[in-house]
């Protein structure tokens, strides 16, 4: 019997271990996205206590000018609408943030958008506009709904709630979590292909947040994305 605990005890051990190195791992292949790695191509992005950001501007859009992964992820309070608020290229009024992945210019990159108002739910589309790279080019054309294979409800944001939106992405498969709960699982087809940084979004919602995304391997570390702001480079 000793020897049998010994052995049981030795395995717990060893497990343990392996989770222990296992959760470093994962830790250390994030890094924190500072104010000076965000480029902000609409709206502004203010530093806050620690590491953390604010935006509280009816458009926000920016992206993450070092070389990542296409893993990201935000820890936000969500504080409400701002103050003045400003309706979508089509006319729609709506408060959402999101997070952007493979941003190769303003016409063509992938959303994972966390809709507060009028409903609240988690949206994946694809804005895809192949022979066009700038606002004045595509405008608000181009974008598709993207039908999820499995899906989940998204909490309704209250202000003063705390919440974490992580989206990951595998070749054209893509995992979106809240609060490590998977909302949306599917593929986004030939936007797989598109090569960009990823980054952030928001409209009509006042948010303070810290944001991480993935290291990236075989790229140099010191590799810098061009940073072009300005309405024509605002998605």
């Amino acid at each position: 019997m000793k020897r049998l605990n010994f052995s049981l005890t030795r395995t717990l051990l060893i497990s343990a271990m392996l989770s222990a190195t296992f959760a470093q791992a994962v830790d250390g292949n994030w890094f924190t996205v500072l104010r000076g790695s965000l480029c902000v191509t609409e709206g502004t992005i203010e530093k806050a206590a620690g590491d953390r950001l604010s935006v509280d501007v009816p458009k926000m859009r920016a992206f993450v000018n070092a070389h990542t992964s296409q893993s990201v992820e935000v820890h936000f309070t969500y504080r409400g609408p701002t103050k003045k608020e400003s309706a979508l290229g089509s006319g729609e009024q709506r408060r959402q943030f999101g997070l952007k992945l493979r941003a190769h210019d303003p016409c063509n990159l992938v959303y994972a958008m966390w809709r507060i108002d009028p409903e609240s739910k988690l949206v994946v589309s694809v804005k895809r506009n192949p022979t066009q790279h700038t606002s004045a080019e595509c405008g608000n054309h181009g974008y598709q709904n993207i039908r999820p294979r499995k899906s989940a409800d998204v909490p309704h944001l209250r202000p003063g709630e705390t919440h974490t939106l992580h989206a990951e992405m595998n070749k054209a498969e893509l995992r979106v979590f809240v609060d490590d709960h998977q909302v949306w699982e599917g593929e986004i087809g030939e936007a797989a292909n598109l090569e960009g940084p990823v980054g952030i979004r928001s409209d009509n919602a006042s948010l303070d947040f810290t944001l991480k995304a993935g290291e990236s391997e075989g790229t140099h570390p010191d590799h810098v994305e061009a940073c072009k702001s300005g309405p024509e480079n605002s998605d």
